[in-house]
């Protein structure tokens, strides 16, 4: 199958009227996707965008502007260009970091529901399924890079994925497409760039069609990999659903690696990101805890609490500022601490006084009906919420008066006072 024929196949993947975009960095590969992927959208009309970004991490960066510009205003394609800091500090390294910045490029120009293509091809795929080996990845990291996969709402699709680097460039030859060449890629002290320059053409000599091999056993270790995922969503329905709130003592009842492949898939369901190994070690050898225990292990953008009996996993809980406060008219929106919330709260058969909104903080008391006044903190040990979440209550006052207590993170009231009514009571 030509080239422009397997495009043509990708694009039929698209339904119309759907922007397809192809990430651009103005190398050879990515320039011939998008040279591609124009002549298939003139043959099956579908709007394709292309989207450089930008790093600024060498000199050269403005002239690989300068070059993405000139093909796209050939080819017809609109370009967007997104400007980016790589923060090398990080503990990511200088390529983890650059591609972070790359991915949060991507999602804040990419709709939810729109494609991105990206340009990685058949070598590409042997030299990173070689690094994961190597930093002891386990299968996730040796299915290496994935031909299709949903992003945060994004297609992420990967065309070029079973061309290898020398079929690409005798292409990109024959149509007389010129390139950029990034003088970064000839330094061998980045990882890739060793494996690429001084280890594959090694393994190619002594194994002709090494590349082609590592790439279909990266498929493998990918097929094997959706094997795992089944499992793990039928474990997890056996264990209740929830991904955020697991059972301890039905998790610690499996085997230690059904274990790990249970909270690394709730995790990524939550969009959270997984636990190092050390980290995951640590959480599963607190599921034995005492019930009353209360125990919380974290790591960089999640953590997990362990609390009457179940495993939550969550995002960091960012604590309230205690002096904040906001008066409100109990109308909508809600100014909370979290963004506005579209929650109403109204005195009944009376005009509605002036409100405070304020962080729970302690002590209070609330009227409720056929109850009398009730402890906030007994109504709240009632509900059986975690203490995390009662950290992030807020208390609406009226005359000095508590009338109503949301949970604002949730947006739901969680309490209202005698003679009030709420939109979105529990």
């Amino acid at each position: 199958m030509s080239l422009q024929a397997l495009i043509d196949d990708a694009l039929a993947e698209t339904p119309p009227g759907r922007v397809v975009w192809v990430a651009l960095s103005g190398g050879l590969d990515s320039g011939l996707l998008l040279s591609l992927a124009a002549v298939a959208c003139r043959r099956h009309p579908r709007p394709l965008h292309a989207l450089h970004v930008h790093h600024g991490l060498q000199a050269a960066a403005d002239d690989f502007e300068a070059h993405c510009r000139r093909l796209c205003s050939r080819l017809g394609v609109p370009l967007f260009v997104e400007r980016v800091s790589v923060e090398a500090e990080n503990g990511l390294g200088l390529e983890g970091a650059a591609r972070e910045a790359r991915y949060g490029a991507f999602a804040a120009r990419v709709a939810p529901g729109e494609t991105l293509w990206l340009a990685q091809h058949r070598d590409d795929q042997a030299e990173t399924l070689l690094l994961a080996a190597l930093r002891g990845g386990g299968v996730r990291g040796l299915a290496a890079m994935p031909a299709r996969r949903d992003w945060r709402g994004r297609g992420l699709r990967r065309p070029l994925l079973g061309v290898s680097r020398a079929e690409l460039h005798h292409t990109a030859e024959g149509l007389g497409l010129s390139w950029v060449e990034d003088p970064s890629n000839a330094e061998t002290h980045q990882d890739r760039n060793y494996l690429r320059h001084a280890v594959m053409p090694r393994l190619e000599a002594r194994w002709p069609g090494a590349a082609a091999r590592l790439a279909r056993a990266a498929a493998r270790a990918g097929e094997a990999d959706v094997l795992l995922g089944e499992l793990a969503a039928e474990q997890l329905v056996a264990l209740g659903g929830d991904p955020a709130r697991l059972p301890a003592a039905a998790l610690a009842a499996l085997s230690r690696p059904r274990q790990r492949l249970l909270v690394r898939h709730a995790c990524e369901r939550l969009a959270l990101p997984l636990p190092p190994a050390a980290r995951l070690e640590s959480l599963l050898a607190q599921l034995a805890a005492r019930r009353d225990a209360e125990v919380r292990v974290d790591w960089p953008g999640a953590e997990a609490r362990r609390w009457r009996g179940d495993l939550y996993l969550l995002a960091p809980q960012r604590p309230l500022a205690d002096d904040w406060s906001r008066e409100w008219t109990g109308a909508s929106p809600l100014p909370g601490p979290w963004g506005p919330l579209t929650l109403t709260l109204q005195r009944e058969g009376s005009e509605t006084p002036a409100l405070l909104v304020r962080p729970r903080r302690g002590g209070e008391r609330l009227r409720l009906v056929g109850r009398g006044h009730r402890d906030l903190k007994r109504l709240l040990q009632e509900r059986g919420l975690p203490p995390w979440r009662r950290q992030r209550l807020l208390v609406v006052w009226a005359a000095g008066e508590p009338v109503a207590v949301l949970e604002g993170a949730e947006a739901r009231w969680l309490a209202v006072a005698e003679g009030w009514r709420g939109t979105g009571t529990a």
